[in-house]
């Protein structure tokens, strides 16, 4: 807990809450949906492909709006009451273009909330930015929550629950925007350009790590649950493994506050990459022991929990002042909207022609890749 009174703890963590849950459905779930549909894996990849493509440009254009008027939390508010009127379209028809058409305009505004959320947070938390994860770790208990009640309501409901299941989180999201108040960046003396500061070096280094690490998890986004599926697993067990693993990203939460100030970013996303490797690895070559993948679930903690936690850390860094919203839109652009779009795609087409064990060796390459990237250029 935070002891300073004048943060709102519990109306932060609400929004986290209720906003990670609707992801707690969208990640695991949308593919099996799309695959009832009769949808086949490359079209399944492609439209999942449009959640993550969105933050190509949704959150930068928000955050600019953001940074200009300084009043976060009333775009916050309209983008959610957006989302769920777009994502209501879903149900007036499952063809393909309208199913294309409904995901890319209900992402556009959902995608638009959490950078500037974050973005509300830290200004929340002040100098105690290093406190963030004690906030954050209700977003992995309500991804958990839902992601095991799903698990088995499709025990004895078929697939056409999932959206339903999304509209109402889309509902909490919404309500619970309106409790938050508004906490305005602090003005910032330098009004150079953002480019300014993009351009550097350690920045530019930061946003190719990102790109990388959220590419190398494409595959486990969009097909894990397929994967596990075809291997046996009943929906019960799946929910739980998703679920073992934000519960693994939520004790490591707790430790954040502790850990970022004594060891630093850079030996952290060194030691979190090598772990995220490790995890693509035995997902792709051991799935059908199930102790093997309890241990790659409870890797999560290291390929989210600690990466998010000092990626958002070092935004906060870089990006000052009123370049703020803009660095947490341009960090979620890079990493959950590029890297995930690429690497969803990429997933799509290599899944039928080569399989899980080609496909998680490729994530595994992207993690290497970035390792060497923080080697060279991410510093203390």
């Amino acid at each position: 807990m935070i002891n300073n009174s004048a943060v709102p703890y519990w109306r932060l963590s609400s929004f986290y809450f209720f906003y990670f849950a609707s992801l707690g459905i969208l990640v695991p779930y949308w593919s099996p949906y799309l695959k009832s549909l009769g949808y086949n894996s490359l079209t399944i990849g492609s439209l999942v492909a449009i959640l993550p493509a969105t933050k190509l440009v949704a959150p930068y254009i928000w955050g600019w709006l953001a940074d200009h008027t300084r009043r976060s939390m009333l775009i916050i508010r309209v983008t959610s009451i957006l989302a769920l009127l777009s994502f209501s379209l879903v149900f007036i028809n499952q063809q393909l273009w309208w199913l294309a058409f409904a995901m890319l305009l209900f992402s556009f505004f959902w995608n638009a909330t959490l950078p500037q959320f974050e973005a509300i947070t830290l200004n929340h938390l002040g100098n105690d930015s290093h406190r963030y994860s004690m906030i954050r770790l209700w977003g992995s208990l309500g991804f958990i929550v839902i992601v095991v009640l799903m698990g088995s309501l499709l025990e004895t409901n078929d697939a056409d629950i999932i959206p339903l299941v999304v509209l109402i989180s889309f509902v909490f999201i919404a309500v619970s925007s309106f409790t938050v108040p508004e906490k305005l960046n602090a003005p910032h003396a330098s009004h150079s350009p953002i480019w300014q500061v993009i351009k550097q070096p350690k920045v530019l280094a930061f946003l190719a790590v990102c790109f990388l690490m959220l590419c190398s998890h494409g595959p486990y986004y969009t097909f894990y649950t397929i994967y596990l599926d075809g291997l046996g697993y009943s929906s019960n067990m799946i929910g739980i493994l998703w679920a073992v693993g934000v519960l693994a990203e939520v004790v490591i939460f707790l430790l954040m506050h502790r850990l970022l100030p004594q060891y630093g970013a850079r030996k952290l996303l060194l030691v979190t990459l090598s772990l995220t490797t490790l995890r693509w690895l035995l997902i792709g070559f051991y799935a059908d022991d199930l102790v093997i993948l309890f241990i790659a679930q409870l890797l999560h903690a290291f390929s989210f929990g600690v990466f998010h936690s000092v990626g958002i850390s070092l935004v906060h860094e870089y990006f000052t002042g009123s370049h703020q919203g803009r660095g947490q839109a341009l960090y979620s652009s890079t990493s959950f909207g590029a890297g995930v779009a690429v690497g969803t795609l990429a997933s799509g087409m290599v899944w039928d022609l080569w399989g899980a064990e080609v496909l998680f060796t490729l994530a595994s390459c992207c993690t290497l890749l970035a390792s060497g990237i923080v080697w060279k250029f991410i510093y203390r």
